[in-house]
């Protein structure tokens, strides 16, 4: 399997825009404000990489499906539960 993303690339500063109640408790709790949207940003781009593997592969996984229901699993009559 690939990375989903190259770990050792430098790290780039970024301007964003939060809600300054939500930021001044992140901070009241020494949140690392860095990792903790390197974390997020993870989360949502390996999900949003799922879902567009999942709609570039509808078509055979259809398929796929139509042919197991049709002729069973590879090894179904070895199967022991």
């Amino acid at each position: 399997m690939t990375e989903l993303y190259n770990t050792a690339a430098p790290k780039k500063a970024a301007n964003l825009s939060v809600n300054s109640d939500l930021l001044r408790k992140s901070r009241d709790l020494n949140i690392n404000l860095s990792a903790t949207l390197e974390r997020a940003l993870k989360e949502e781009l390996s999900k949003r990489e799922a879902a567009q593997w999942v709609e570039e592969n509808r078509a055979a996984i259809k398929s796929y499906n139509e042919f197991v229901e049709q002729h069973g699993c590879f090894g179904d009559e070895f199967r022991e539960f």
